[in-house]
C-alpha cells in the first residue's frame, strides 16, 4: 500500500514556498540537512541520518575462491534492503523501483569507481581472496535515501577492519585481533552522493537533499556522486525536466563544495571513534 499522496492545498502551499526560495524545514534551496553519524560496537557498522531519513550499513568479510576471470582480485558486493517500517510503500521480498535504482547507483558510485582496491584483497593468487559484502538497511524514509545510503556505505567500508592473514605454504593462518591488529581496507577515494530535485515550474529553483514531500512533488532528480578531489564518479538524471549545461555545471560546483565539507566531517568522526576505541584498549 502506497502512502497517501499530498493533498492539493499541501501541494500549492509547498510550491508557493519553493517559488519564494523557502523550504518547509527552514533550509535554503541548496542547503543539505546536517548528517548524523553513529558507530556501532563492531567495526564496519554505522548508522547515518539525514533529517528523518535513517540508514544502517555494515560490512562483512570472508575468504573465498576468486573468479576465474579475475584471479588476482577480491570480490565486492553491495546489497540494499528497504524495510517496510521505513514506509508503507515498501514490501518485504519485493524490491521496489526506488530500491533497484539506489542499489545500481551505489554499485556505480562505490564498486565500479574502484573506491576499494580489489587487488589488495587477494590472499593467494587464484586460490583465496577476500569477499567484502556491504549491506545497507533503510530504517526510515524521510526523503533522499540514496545520499544517506552512499554516505553510510563509504563510512562503513572505511571503518571496517579485516583479520590479518598469513600464507604458510599452502595454508592460510588467520590471526585474531589479539595477536595482530586487524587490517583496514585499501580505499582509493571516498565518493559521496548529492541529489537535486527539479520542479515543473521553471521559476522554482532546484533543491539539494530533497525531503520526502519535496521528492514526491518533484518532476525530476539529478544525483551526482563525486569525491573531495573533484572527480565525478557518476552523474544520473531521472525525470523529464530539461536543464541547460550552465545549470548542471552550477549544481556540480555546489556538489563539489559539499563533498569537501562532508569529507572533512567524515574524517573527523572516524578519527574521533578510533581515539575512543584506542582509549578503551589502553584502559583494559
Amino acid at each position: 500500500m502506497r502512502p497517501p499522496s499530498p493533498s492539493i492545498p499541501e501541494k500549492e502551499f509547498t510550491y508557493g514556498a519553493l517559488k519564494q526560495n523557502i523550504r518547509l524545514d527552514g533550509r535554503i534551496p541548496l542547503e543539505m540537512r546536517s548528517p548524523t553519524i553513529t558507530f556501532g560496537p563492531e567495526l564496519g557498522w554505522v548508522e547515518c541520518a539525514l533529517g528523518k531519513t535513517r540508514v544502517i550499513a555494515y560490512v562483512e568479510g570472508k575468504m573465498v575462491k576468486p573468479t576465474p576471470e579475475r584471479p588476482f582480485e577480491g570480490i565486492i558486493t553491495i546489497h540494499s534492503e528497504i524495510s517496510p517500517m521505513a514506509s508503507s510503500e515498501y514490501e518485504t521480498g519485493r524490491p521496489s523501483e526506488e530500491e533497484v535504482t539506489i542499489t545500481r547507483m551505489l554499485d556505480k558510485a562505490i564498486k565500479r569507481s574502484d573506491a576499494v582496491d580489489k587487488e589488495s584483497l587477494c590472499i593467494s593468487a587464484g586460490q583465496r581472496v577476500w569477499h567484502i559484502r556491504l549491506t545497507v538497511h533503510f530504517l526510515t524514509d524521510g526523503g533522499n535515501m540514496l545520499d544517506c545510503a552512499c554516505l553510510a556505505g563509504i563510512i562503513a567500508l572505511r571503518h571496517f577492519r579485516r583479520p590479518e592473514v598469513e600464507v604458510i605454504g599452502e595454508d592460510e593462518v588467520i590471526h585474531s585481533p589479539l595477536e595482530r591488529a586487524p587490517v583496514p581496507l585499501a580505499i582509493h577515494h571516498s565518493p559521496y552522493c548529492f541529489t537535486f530535485a527539479f520542479f515543473p515550474d521553471s521559476e522554482t529553483s532546484p533543491v539539494l537533499d530533497p525531503s520526502q514531500l519535496e521528492q514526491r512533488l518533484s518532476a525530476g532528480l539529478m544525483s551526482i556522486a563525486l569525491n573531495a578531489q573533484k572527480e565525478i564518479c557518476v552523474l544520473q538524471k531521472l525525470g523529464g525536466v530539461p536543464q541547460d549545461t550552465d545549470e548542471i555545471l552550477r549544481l556540480v560546483k555546489v556538489a563539489v563544495a559539499q563533498a569537501k565539507d562532508l569529507s572533512d566531517l567524515v574524517d573527523a568522526k572516524l578519527r574521533e571513534d578510533w581515539e575512543w576505541r584506542r582509549s578503551k584498549v589502553e584502559v583494559i
